[in-house]
């Protein structure tokens, strides 16, 4: 085989192997009917992160924080990890209940049931971006209202939870 030959296949071989290592770098995002299931099987802690598409900074950190390849590798190890668009539409049936966005259609930010119950501040205006963490039993353990840059997500996921 000749020398330009060799180099063009190993350039394309290498660009596939770089694609697929990029496609393993994204984080397994539940939604909750399939952590309702995932829970059943196994308790794990759970990471939720609840977005809307007109947040910069939660747009900021799936661009960011969610493609480090250290959070992401925490996040698929040790939690399922659920998305949530906050203004969803969507009826939600989890732990034998359903859960609504009665806001949906009336306001101009609708936010659903399910981001009001584990994301809410008292006396406060719910905000974004949200992540909140619950331990393996589903309680709450913390909760974050901020833009998390990947390394203080990695101290997160960690345990260590960064200052607010």
């Amino acid at each position: 085989m000749e020398t330009p030959v060799k180099y063009l296949l190993l350039l394309v071989l290498f660009l596939v192997l770089k694609g697929l290592a990029a496609q393993d770098a994204s984080v397994a995002w539940l939604n909750f009917e399939q952590l309702e299931d995932s829970l059943q099987v196994r308790p794990r802690k759970v990471f939720i992160d609840f977005y809307a598409d007109w947040c910069v900074y939660c747009q900021k950190m799936d661009r960011v924080a969610f493609r480090d390849p250290q959070v992401v590798r925490k996040l698929n190890s040790e939690f399922y990890a659920v998305r949530m668009n906050v203004e969803s539409p969507d009826t939600i049936a989890f732990d034998g209940r359903r859960y609504t966005n009665p806001e949906a259609g009336k306001k101009r930010r609708p936010v659903h049931e399910i981001p009001r119950l584990l994301a809410s501040r008292k006396g406060l205006p719910f905000s974004l971006p949200a992540i909140v963490i619950l331990d393996k039993d589903f309680r709450v353990e913390t909760r974050y209202f901020e833009y998390l840059s990947p390394k203080k997500m990695r101290e997160l996921l960690e345990g260590h939870f960064p200052e607010n």
